[in-house]
């Protein structure tokens, strides 16, 4: 009889195992005290998703970054019919989130082509201009109490998302709401999440429809004359879905993003203080922040297209498989003082912009977005605070961004 080897791959976790996802937190801002324990005991893991699907949880660095690099773990798959999905209403629709190479690269190198580190360079002056007139009319308040999101967080990445895009202002009510019920996963009905996803195609359908007839120097206007001259290489329907998620992605996960970096700096007065006296730290602080507090726990959802064994399971084909993003940027493995702020972290290759193909094209922008604001107010403000103790502050649920809803402070 032949020994087996010691380090024989188990085989998936029982139906028992399975754990119901997602996790309840403690507060907006403390993590989850289950990914610690997953990350110690149990890497990858089963769960049960919102849409009642069963998938694996990934929860150390080093497996989430083969998730996210390996191509046997694939978004395309989540397009075919009866596959595993995370909320109750599927999103089957051809986006540059939901393709694998080579249609990945192909669709993502015509967004790179306009979507340069040159054209959000040329935005610095912008954004700076907006957050002081943004601050200005903060100041009017005279000390506070005033909610920062309305007054900083929302409107910021919004008026430069559409700015960019060349989508109208005036519509960041309707368009916010949208994205909100397209981000959901319990806090919507199926329905809701449904008439969302029609509601955002046919508005991105009519203002495509519009550049046509007259462009501007925006970037939506310069993705419809790739589409009109060689209709090959962008389809009608990449185009509107690059629409929809430059800006869903474009303003909601950057609104929460700032509220969460506000609200660290406001929780570790040192390390506020430190970045008060060195404001050269900005760039630091934010990959820092993006780290420990990110606005989301996991990266969008795969499927093995083949048996894969990861962390000592063997995932059978047809999984769904969870990247869990901010599990991984507390791993001790990876980062020393795992769960300590340190703007002075010699090395930080957080999974807060994801990783391999799907890395964010927009990450320059909102790396911009945040340096300026957060940078900012703090130094505008110096005697800047919460009115309200950090246990009180609320956080959106059932959502796959989280941070917080209402942020009062004073000065």
């Amino acid at each position: 009889m032949t020994a087996q080897p010691e380090t024989a791959p188990e085989t998936a976790p029982e139906e028992t195992d399975v754990r119901p996802y997602p996790f309840d937190r403690p507060s907006a801002m403390q993590p989850c005290p289950v990914y610690k324990n997953l990350r110690e005991t149990c890497p990858v893991s089963r769960v049960r998703m919102p849409s009642g699907d069963n998938a694996f949880l990934v929860t150390t660095y080093d497996e989430v970054r083969t998730v996210l690099s390996d191509q046997r773990f694939s978004r395309a798959a989540t397009l075919e019919d009866g596959a595993p999905r995370l909320a109750a209403a599927p999103q089957k629709f051809k986006s540059l989130l939901n393709m694998d190479p080579p249609e990945h690269t192909r669709v993502r190198k015509l967004v790179s082509r306009e979507f340069t580190a040159r054209r959000v360079a040329a935005l610095r002056p912008r954004i700076q201009e907006h957050t002081d007139a943004l601050l200005d009319a903060m100041a009017e308040h005279d000390g506070g109490p005033l909610d920062l999101i309305p007054a900083l967080a929302f409107p910021l990445p919004v008026i430069v998302i559409c700015e960019l895009l060349g989508v109208p202002f005036d519509d960041r009510e309707k368009f916010a709401a949208w994205a909100t019920a397209f981000l959901a996963t319990t806090s919507r009905t199926k329905d809701e999440m449904l008439e969302a996803q029609i509601g955002l195609f046919t508005y991105l359908s009519e203002l495509v429809e519009a550049k046509r007839e007259k462009p501007g120097e925006d970037l939506l206007s310069a993705l419809v004359q790739i589409h009109d001259e060689d209709g090959d290489r962008l389809s009608h329907e990449e185009l509107i879905f690059l629409g929809i998620s430059l800006l869903v992605a474009g303003h909601e996960t950057t609104v929460n993003q700032i509220a969460n970096s506000v609200v660290a700096l406001l929780t570790h007065p040192e390390h506020l203080a430190a970045l008060r006296a060195e404001p050269e730290l900005i760039g630091n602080a934010v990959e820092e922040m993006l780290r420990a507090y990110p606005p989301g726990d996991e990266a969008l959802l795969r499927i093995t297209t083949e048996d894969v064994e990861l962390g000592g399971v063997v995932i059978p084909a047809g999984s769904a498989v969870l990247p869990g993003l901010a599990s991984a940027n507390r791993d001790g493995r990876q980062f020393t003082a795992p769960d300590e702020l340190d703007f002075r972290r010699p090395a930080n290759a957080h999974f807060a912009f994801s990783h391999g193909p799907h890395y964010c094209i927009g990450s320059g922008l909102a790396r911009l977005e945040l340096q300026i604001a957060v940078g900012s107010l703090v130094q505008r403000f110096p005697t800047l605070r919460l009115a309200v103790s950090p246990e009180e502050l609320p956080r959106p649920h059932g959502m796959l961004v989280h941070g917080i809803t209402a942020l009062p402070v004073t000065w």
